[in-house]
């Protein structure tokens, strides 16, 4: 059981001492930089679902 105590305070000595976390400012460009990319992952799904949709119909249709 003392392994894991040591475990956890280890950890938290890492987390408060070692690591650098980022600032506001980084942290807000980091999340508007994802939300851009998603929206445009978004919109090129959307561009090919729409797509091979129109092309399945127009073959189903030319071909029954």
């Amino acid at each position: 059981m003392s392994k894991i105590g040591m475990y956890l305070k280890d950890s938290y000595s890492e987390l408060v001492h070692k690591v650098s976390w980022p600032t506001w400012g980084q942290l807000q460009n980091s999340a508007i930089i994802v939300m851009v990319a998603s929206v445009i992952f978004a919109i090129v799904i959307f561009a090919m679902d729409f797509t091979f949709r129109n092309l399945m119909e127009f073959l189903y249709k030319a071909l029954y």
